[in-house]
Order: structure tokens, then C-alpha cells, then sequence
């Protein structure tokens, strides 16, 4: 059993983002610039931004932090990204979610201008994502195709079982895997609340992805000998013992799982990780196609 360290495979992505930014710096260009919108002050959240603007300042991105109350209105959300969507000088928003129930979430979602939307949810970016043409790939499903990259993982052939159909990270990553691509090229079953065969299925899975929120979902007697494990989940649960009061677990029971898999992912320490590094590669890529520039730039 080998661990996939989200740090190295992170680091090593922020690593050539930073020469990337060094080099623009030399030709007397602009760094990238995120812009992230936080509402409120849910824990997690002001955690996940926090480590996104710490991860700009480290590879030389420019970053703009907007905070607002969870009392704004919808409306006044849409005229701040509006105006960021307008702003030449910032190439990627996010807005942090989950956001407050009175602000619908795809309204937000639809607002950020497809060039700018380096979370990749916009309808028109997931669009080109099925269709196989470049866009913008969620950070969370991007993240874990750079760390199997990294690893020397391979899909071809392999049969994938994602446990999880949401938009952000079961759907996407099951396209992703099965593309044609270098990634891809998986036979990719998609498993749900409702599928009734799950624990027959994961069986057979060469690579099992978790992402269904549920804290040790995933155990032993589901995962076959040598398969692959990814974890996405992340939960906050409860514990006095604790430092923070909290312990970060995954939808992975990792001690009885992991001495059954060739490689797996640890919680806190894994996908988390690869997700910002992700977030980060799309907004370069965001800065390069607005300002008309290619990879050839940087040799």
C-alpha cells in the first residue's frame, strides 16, 4: 500500500505554476489574478479560502479576498459579479459555497462569466466537458486526474466505480474518466443513493472514488485487493479530544480499507490539497486565454 500524498503532488503543481509566474514576471507581464467572494462566516469555508489566498501569495498570484455578511441580498451578490466579470484585471472568481438559503445557488453559479469560472461549474463549461473540448474542469475532479498523473496511475482498461453523482465531483470525475483522453479511457460505472447492487459493484473496482459525504461509508468488504481508493470526502465530526474540537474524517473507514489497496488517499492530506492546486492551474490557463497567450511563452 502506498499513500498518495496530496501535499507532494500539490506541491509539485504550485511548484511549476510559480516558474510559470517568475517567467511572466521577467517579461514584464501581469501575475494571475483570483478574485474569491466569501459570505459569511461558516468555519470550513473561511478554512478552504484562507488556504486558497495563502496558496496565491505562494506561487506570486495576485489575489482579491471579498467578504460579505450572510444578510446580502441575492441582488447585490449578481452586481459584484458583474462588476468582477467586467474587471480586466481579474481572470478567475470563485464565490465560496455553500451559500446562505436565501441565494440560489445556480444563479451564482450562472452569473460568473464562462471565462472567468475557474471552478468550473458554469452550465457552459460543463457542457464543453462532456463534448471533450478545453474548458475549465472542476477543481475537485481535475485535482484527482493530476494526482493519478503524478503517480503514474493508469486508467486505460481499468474498471472506475465513483460512489457519488454530484455536480461538483461524482458526474464530472466520471466523465473525465471515461474520455478519450490520456486520463481517461475507463469503463466508469456511477453509483447513487438508489443503486442496489453497491457493495457487488465497488468490488470490482480497479479504482474507487468516494465522494458521497458520508463519514467511513466505504469498508473493507467493499474494496477488492490491489484497487485504488480515493477519498474525497471531508467531514467535520465532533470531538472533545481533539485540539480544534473537531477531527476531519473521510467516507473512507482508511485503517481497515487501506492494507487491502495498492494505493489510497489519507484524510486530511490527500484530494483537499489537489483541489487548490487545481483551482490554481485553471486560473492560469484563465489568465493565458484572456490575455491571447499559450504555454509557448514560458519556454
Amino acid at each position: 500500500m502506498e499513500l498518495l500524498n496530496g501535499k507532494q503532488s500539490a506541491d509539485k503543481t504550485k511548484e511549476e505554476l510559480k516558474h510559470k509566474t517568475d517567467t511572466l514576471r521577467l517579461k514584464d507581464l501581469r501575475s494571475p489574478h483570483l478574485a474569491a467572494i466569501l459570505i459569511g462566516n461558516n468555519g470550513a469555508s473561511e478554512t478552504y479560502v484562507a488556504s486558497k489566498i495563502k496558496s496565491c501569495a505562494e506561487i506570486g498570484f495576485q489575489s482579491s479576498l471579498i467578504r460579505f455578511d450572510d444578510t446580502i441580498t441575492e441582488k447585490e451578490l449578481l452586481e459584484k459579479i458583474e462588476e468582477l466579470n467586467q474587471e480586466p484585471t481579474v481572470d478567475g472568481i470563485l464565490v465560496q459555497l455553500p451559500l446562505p438559503k436565501h441565494i440560489h445557488e445556480q444563479q451564482v453559479i450562472n452569473a460568473i462569466s464562462p471565462e472567468k469560472d475557474v471552478d468550473g461549474f458554469h452550465p457552459a463549461n460543463i457542457g464543453k466537458l462532456v463534448q471533450g473540448t478545453p474548458t475549465f474542469i472542476p477543481a475537485t475532479p481535475y485535482g484527482i486526474i493530476i494526482m493519478l498523473q503524478h503517480y503514474n496511475i493508469q486508467t486505460k482498461g481499468k474498471h472506475a466505480v465513483v460512489i457519488g453523482r454530484s455536480n461538483i465531483v461524482g458526474r464530472p470525475v466520471s466523465i473525465l474518466l471515461s474520455s478519450n483522453k490520456p486520463y481517461g479511457n475507463a469503463t466508469v460505472t456511477l453509483c447513487h443513493s438508489h443503486t442496489h447492487n453497491l457493495k457487488e459493484l465497488s468490488l470490482q473496482a480497479d479504482i474507487l472514488i468516494a465522494a458521497l459525504g458520508k463519514p467511513g461509508f466505504v469498508t473493507a468488504d467493499m474494496v477488492k485487493e490491489g484497487a485504488v481508493v480515493i477519498d474525497v470526502g471531508i467531514t467535520r465530526i465532533e470531538d472533545a479530544s481533539a485540539k480544534k474540537g473537531f477531527r476531519i474524517k473521510g467516507d473512507v473507514n482508511f485503517d481497515e480499507v487501506a492494507p487491502k489497496t495498492s494505493y489510497i488517499t489519507p484524510v486530511p492530506g490527500g484530494v483537499g490539497l489537489m483541489t487548490i492546486a487545481a483551482l490554481l492551474t485553471n486560473t492560469m490557463n484563465a489568465y493565458l486565454m484572456r490575455n491571447n497567450l499559450n504555454e509557448d511563452i514560458f519556454r
